[in-house]
């Protein structure tokens, strides 16, 4: 039995918990985990905002930790590698979307670091514990620049945001606006800078300007203010929302330029009202985006060492985790908490 931190219910506070984790497969891997990154996604599904939950559940898929053990058909990692596991851990690695490094967009679905029903059947429980399992396609190698509680969460946040820049080519000539400067927000701000767009956060206020511009902003707008929607209008080849609240999506539309695309990564529990009218004069697109396939993840970690991106964190413990949440709900951390296991 291993030591973990779970949740009863969607108004339940987190208690001491011991769960058990499968004996290794042949190609299964042991993680201890040392650092577990608290995801807005935890949050939402710990409080059932969207759909049923079986409880009591584990939440966290922002998880690095040291490879204990191997099962003997391991072939990529080793016993003391640095290893992370984002928020999948498997697929049914036969699909056109998996066989095209998408494991992302399975069409059978695939399995959830927590809050899934794994191939054996059993419900997977996620990183707020001291181990976990994973068959090893779905581990990714933390270069060494990286500390562990900073690559944490890179395996959401940064990959979250990575995968829609890339994929929409943010990069030299490229206007990109992010919207929010939460712990999505930061790390889009730091990416697109690094992959050298001309980056301009788009947020409520202008609290963390200072932040904004330092992390690679060239231009920080206030959204309460009226004039903001009018100076950018037509400007932005891309932006990338990050908001998982409800937002005026048609006011954010008129900031595309001819050809934009508007990417929303952030996911409230609220439906999105578009108008079709903001799209169809300026053939502008509005798009979703889900995490990044493994290869994906492993590039954007390999690229974060290279540019030396790291999420700005502040590290908890195993018994502050109800107030980091009422935290996160307040927008009151710079800029994403992360749990250090060792505490439980």
């Amino acid at each position: 039995m291993l030591k973990a931190r779970a949740v009863d219910g969607p108004d339940q506070s987190f208690r001491e918990a011991e769960i058990e984790r499968r004996e290794l497969d042949k190609k299964d891997i042991l993680i201890e985990i040392k650092f577990a990154g608290i995801c807005h996604s935890d949050l939402h599904t710990a409080h059932g905002d969207w759909g049923e939950v079986d409880y009591p559940l584990v939440p966290g898929h922002e998880i690095a930790g040291i490879v204990t053990d191997v099962g003997e058909g391991v072939t990529k990692y080793k016993v003391g590698d640095r290893v992370g596991v984002g928020c999948m851990v498997d697929s049914c690695g036969e699909c056109e979307n998996c066989k095209a490094g998408e494991e992302q967009y399975c069409l059978k679905g695939n399995v959830p670091t927590y809050a899934g029903v794994d191939k054996y059947g059993e419900p997977t429980q996620g990183g707020y514990s001291t181990h976990i399992v994973v068959v090893e396609d779905f581990v990714l190698g933390i270069p060494d620049s990286i500390p562990l509680d900073k690559a944490a969460p890179l395996l959401c946040a940064g990959i979250t945001t990575f995968s829609p820049l890339n994929h929409w080519d943010a990069g030299p000539g490229k206007k990109v606006a992010v919207v929010g400067m939460g712990g999505l927000g930061h790390m889009a701000v730091k990416i697109a800078h690094a992959m050298g767009a001309d980056v301009t956060v788009l947020s409520q206020t202008l609290n963390k300007k200072e932040d904004g511009l330092a992390f690679g902003a060239s231009s920080y707008y206030a959204t309460s203010d009226e004039e903001t929607f009018e100076k950018l209008a037509g400007t932005f080849d891309l932006i990338i929302n990050t908001v998982s609240a409800k937002l005026d999506m048609n006011a954010y539309l008129s900031l595309l330029t001819l050809n934009g695309t508007l990417v929303n990564v952030g996911a409230p529990a609220e439906p999105l009202d578009i108008n079709l009218f903001s799209l169809i004069p300026h053939r502008r697109s509005f798009a979703g985006s889900m995490i990044g396939g493994i290869r994906e993840t492993q590039e954007m970690l390999d690229f974060c060492a290279e540019h030396d991106i790291a999420p700005s964190i502040e590290v908890i413990s195993a018994d502050e985790i109800d107030e980091a949440y009422k935290r996160v709900m307040d927008s009151d951390v710079k800029y994403r908490f992360v749990i250090d296991i060792s505490t439980m």
